[in-house]
Formats: C-alpha cells, sequence, structure tokens
C-alpha cells in the first residue's frame, strides 16, 4: 500500500511541476512540523507529511496533499517513500537524534535540494548540519526569545531578532507625531534607531523621505539595538513624545 500510494504523489508530481508548484515532505507531525506541513499547503505548496504515530497522520492528512504513517528508522520504509521530486525536507522529529539523523541521510541522499531540521540544542544542530541539513532552526529557543521580547517592549510591538543586539519591529505611530516629518521627530538623535519603511495605508514605503509628514495611522518599521527598542517601548507606554 505504501509503495501505491508514493507511485501516486509521483505521477501527482509530474502535474504539479508544470504548473510550477512546490513540494515538500514534513517529516514529524508534532507542533512544529503540523503548522509547517498546514502552512506550506495553505500557501500553494504540495505536502506529504509523515510520521510514525497513525493519530497525528489522521489529524494533519485533512490539511495535506497526501499523509502517511512510516517510522524514518526503518530503512525499508525511507525506500519506498522515494524522494527525488521534493523541493525540499522539513525534518521535525522530537527529541530522537537517531531519527532526525536518519531521516536528514535519507534526504540528502535523495537530492533533495533544501533540507531544514529542527534541534533543541547547538550539539544536536550541529550533527545535523555534519549529515546534510541546510538550515537548523530551534523553534523553543526562538519563541522564548520572542516572548522575552514581546514582555520586554510590554506587549506593545512585535520584534524580530537579526542578531543577539539588533532587532527590527514595527511601531505605531503616537497622536503627537502625527504631522511631523523625520527630521522633526529625531528619532535616531533620540533612540539611535533608524526608520527604514513606514506602513501606510496598506501600502510599504521604504526609505521614506525626511520631509514626509506623518500621517494618522502610519506604523514605522524601525531598526535599532534591542536596549533601544525597549526605550522606545517604554516611552510609547507612558505617553511620551
Amino acid at each position: 500500500m505504501r509503495i501505491l500510494i508514493v507511485l501516486l504523489w509521483k505521477g501527482m508530481g509530474m502535474i504539479v511541476k508544470k504548473n510550477a508548484q512546490k513540494e515538500y515532505i514534513v517529516i514529524g507531525m508534532g507542533r512544529f512540523g503540523s503548522s509547517m506541513a498546514r502552512q506550506l499547503e495553505a500557501n500553494g505548496c504540495k505536502v506529504l507529511a509523515i510520521d510514525r504515530n497513525e493519530k497525528r497522520v489522521n489529524q494533519i492528512a485533512e490539511y495535506v496533499t497526501l499523509a502517511m504513517c512510516v517510522d524514518v528508522t526503518n530503512e525499508d520504509a525511507l525506500r519506498e517513500l522515494g524522494g527525488r521530486n521534493f523541493d525540499g525536507a522539513v525534518i521535525s522529529i522530537g527529541h530522537s537524534l537517531e531519527a532526525s539523523v536518519l531521516a536528514a541521510i535519507w534526504a540528502k541522499e535523495q537530492g533533495i535540494g533544501q533540507i531544514i531540521a529542527k534541534a533543541y540544542d547547538d550539539m544536536q544542530g550541529k550533527i545535523l548540519t555534519k549529515v546534510g541539513a541546510d538550515k537548523i532552526v530551534y523553534p523553543e529557543r526562538e519563541m522564548g526569545v520572542h516572548l522575552a521580547n514581546d514582555l520586554a517592549f510590554n506587549n506593545l510591538f512585535d520584534a524580530i531578532e537579526l542578531t543577539s543586539e539588533y532587532s527590527i519591529t514595527d511601531v505605531s505611530a503616537l497622536d503627537s507625531w502625527t504631522g511631523k516629518n523625520l527630521k522633526e521627530l529625531k528619532l535616531r538623535e533620540k533612540y539611535g534607531v533608524n526608520v527604514i519603511a513606514i506602513k501606510r495605508g496598506g501600502v510599504l514605503l521604504v526609505n521614506p523621505p525626511a520631509d514626509d509628514p506623518t500621517k494618522k495611522g502610519d506604523i514605522f518599521v524601525i531598526l535599532g539595538l534591542n536596549g533601544t527598542l525597549k526605550k522606545i517601548a517604554n516611552a510609547y507606554h507612558s505617553g511620551k513624545k
């Protein structure tokens, strides 16, 4: 039955390629893996979701192109999967390093162009990189950083961390900013941040002119040190200019 399903997928893949739709295999249907699989499918990709837990496979089945119950530690099962038609593989297995490594090796041997693997710590990430993963993600760590920034910035805006020191964030313009341009606001002088874009009425204005008056409802996209972004959040929270 597995072979029949894979052949069906491959046949579909031939049609999909004509429409330039990407195909991904997502291995491991935990919270991260199932979220990836659902979002990839929602974004117009074809997704094969696999997990050794039949209950998880049944839960994801309605949201993806195909879902299969496969144990990736079983070499025969991996061989049945094929894999050469996939544009990318997402390896999102729980705490089993062995299973993650075997899945990464299989994906590399199949010639899959982009291999993304989830890791829980730096050592696991290094091992997965050594066996072929192109990108390592740390969902728990990244969520912790996101939540910490959210708390530090008074829950006012989302900050995207670029490095341990710098982040990009959105800031809604204060009422007191309305009518003033960037020169008059002096955000760089006051806080040491750069306004790299302004979101206005559904339009993103990149490198906004310094003499352009701020309009009510504008959202500033700013780049700066995490410490200075926190100062802006505190100023915003207290209603200061």
